[in-house]
């Protein structure tokens, strides 16, 4: 968070204390007071002109925040360079508001114990006013405690005891979880001096920015001596001290980019040591053991984007690079985050089924108001009916008089009367239908009844399927990103396997052009070689005659004898032009020029 919202938690704090009938208003004076001490712990010039003008009214009575914030941020908040030191400014403000809301008998720790997990409460308190802190921060908050404190952690305890903060809202202000840790609850177990230093380690690394410390051997830049040393080890800069207490501060090793860490050989009688390389010196140091020095060299960090394992210098190191904030800070903010986004996908779920009911509400208004015409509709009808029945006895008593005036006339008002009785069976058969729709009517209403309870089951129905239907459609579009990713990995290989395709189809298409190169030279070898062999069988007849002259020449011409030739003598180039006697004497004669020149020799 800025520095701006950490000093108003604090400043916070301290105006509610001040606050003493919870009217949301303070009195001058006390803002006065409040005002002077803010700028000593922050290191601001004073300006007491200034506080006199903002409040120099006719109005002596108290101030409430909307009527201080416009001289805390004018006066004080935007002059504040944050040289001065956090712990005396949330000091200042501890002591103003613990004396009102703390009660030190009820607790297992120390003040400064409980100074302490105040502290923790504004860093992980929410961005909204008056100030709490919900249940994952909690838990997030006690589940590092356990771990500080070695034990382990018990889902079922926090379990039950959500059930128990659902009751409320799900929150706690600092005060009620001062006494929540105090109390011993969820530390069952352990003893007072075990949760100090739960509470202290916890401190450190979500207040103080610690990310690593403890004794280590440091040799000297002048003497080469080897002393002991607390190291305590923050995002931009190592620090060491002569013991824990932190009281006498030896030096600071800066942290920027160029810095790294690296292991070295034992020597000097020296073990487990390592070399931090810094950009204006470089620093031996001898962890105790080898398990010291792997948690100083070895350090896997989580916030790293770097699989490699990497040491806790060199952690802070790629943080000062990338310009991320510590980690647990990041982490905040990302559980921040996703509240926020809950939050906002709730109230959109929530105005969704508002909507619903609206038009589920305007539905039930038109069926009440079809009912209501029906309802008009029954009771004009009867109201016809009755008529109807008025005037049909009043025709029955018209008739009757007919009939007893004009005696004479007997037989056709017996006609007459029979035709009147007709109609008024009619009449009595129309009254009866009317009488079946009055009752058709009615059970409509039953059935109207009964489905409007059909409805609001329905929609009971309706709205958990809504809830399935939200859990589905999340799962539904995850599943869709990730067919989306496969089937873009699909598509490149697919992109990929038609180039390569495409280069063999290429290079086979110039594999046959060169085999119906080399088929159109094997041709035309074929063709040079017959007209070679036709060549040398033209030579072969051309010089028989020369053959016969010089075997008449040698004194060997022989006869040729009729029957079949003799086996011919193959050679590399077709058949021999002499037989094998021609062959014999040949190499004998040769044989014979041969020896002569040996002996010469």
């Amino acid at each position: 968070m800025a520095l701006r919202d950490e000093l108003l938690r604090s400043i916070w704090h301290a105006f509610t204390a001040l606050d003493v009938d919870k009217s949301g208003k303070v009195s001058k004076s006390q803002l006065k007071v409040l005002s002077h001490n803010l700028c000593t712990v922050l290191n601001i010039p004073h300006d007491p002109v200034a506080l006199e003008e903002h409040f120099k009214d006719d109005d002596e009575g108290p101030v409430s925040t909307q009527g201080y914030m416009p001289y805390l941020n004018k006066f004080i908040l935007d002059k504040v360079t944050g040289n001065f030191d956090h712990q005396d400014f949330n000091r200042m403000c501890w002591t103003l508001c613990s004396r009102k809301n703390l009660d030190q008998s009820q607790l297992l720790i120390s003040n400064d114990d409980a100074f302490k997990v105040w502290c923790i409460f504004n860093f992980l308190s929410e961005d909204r006013y008056p100030l709490i802190i919900v249940t994952e921060e909690i838990e997030y908050f006690l589940r590092k405690l356990t771990e500080a404190m070695g034990g382990s952690w018990v889902e079922e305890r926090f379990e039950d005891y959500k059930v128990q903060l659902s009751v409320r809202q799900q929150s706690l202000n600092a005060w009620e979880l001062i006494l929540l840790v105090g109390s011993g609850q969820f530390i069952k177990g352990m003893d007072r001096q075990t949760l100090s230093m739960g509470i202290n380690e916890v401190y450190q690394e979500l207040i103080m920015d610690v990310l690593k410390q403890g004794y280590m051997m440091k040799k000297g830049h002048k003497r080469k001596n080897w002393t002991e040393r607390w190291f305590m080890l923050k995002l931009n800069s190592i620090s060491y001290f002569v013991g824990e207490d932190l009281a006498e501060k030896k030096g600071d090793i800066l942290l920027d980019g160029c810095c790294s860490v690296e292991p070295l050989q034992d020597k000097e009688g020296k073990k487990c040591l390592f070399l931090i390389k810094s950009s204006h010196k470089s620093f031996e140091i001898s962890a105790s053991d080898k398990k010291k020095k792997q948690e100083w060299i070895q350090v896997t960090s989580l916030t790293v984007t770097s699989p490699l394992p990497l040491s806790a210098v060199q952690t802070c190191v790629s943080l000062l690079r990338q310009g991320r904030p510590m980690p647990h800070r990041e982490a905040r903010q990302k559980r921040r985050e996703m509240r926020l986004k809950l939050q906002a996908e709730q109230e959109e779920l929530q105005l969704r089924m508002s909507e619903l009911q609206t038009a589920n509400e305007a539905k039930q208004l038109e069926l009440e108001n079809m009912r209501k015409a029906l309802e008009e509709a029954a009771a004009k009808a009867a109201e016809e009916e009755r008529k109807r029945l008025q005037t049909q006895t009043e025709l029955q008593d018209r008739y009757i008089m007919d009939i007893e005036r004009e005696k004479i006339v007997r037989q056709q008002m017996e006609e007459q009367v029979a035709q009147k009785s007709t109609e008024l069976e009619q009449y009595l058969q129309r009254v009866k239908d009317m009488e079946g729709m009055y009752r058709q009517l009615e059970d409509a209403l039953e059935d109207e009844r009964r489905a409007r309870q059909d409805e609001e089951a329905v929609r009971r129905l309706q709205a958990r399927l809504l809830e399935e239907e939200a859990v589905k459609r999340a799962e539904l579009e995850e599943f869709h990103l990730q067919q989306q990713r496969a089937i873009a990995a699909t598509e490149a290989e697919k992109q990929e396997l038609e180039r390569e395709r495409l280069i063999k189809e290429s290079a086979l298409q110039a594999a046959m052009k060169q085999l119906d190169q080399l088929e159109q030279e094997r041709q035309g070898a074929l063709e040079q070689y017959q007209t070679v062999m036709k060549t040398l069988e033209d030579a072969a007849n051309n010089t028989k005659t020369w053959k016969h002259k010089v075997a008449e020449h040698e004194g060997m011409l022989r006869l040729i004898q009729p029957g079949s030739k003799g086996q011919q003598m193959i050679t590399n180039w077709g058949p021999a032009a002499f037989s094998d006697a021609e062959l014999s004497h040949r190499q004998k004669k040769w044989q014979e020029m041969k020896n002569p020149e040996a002996q010469a020799q």
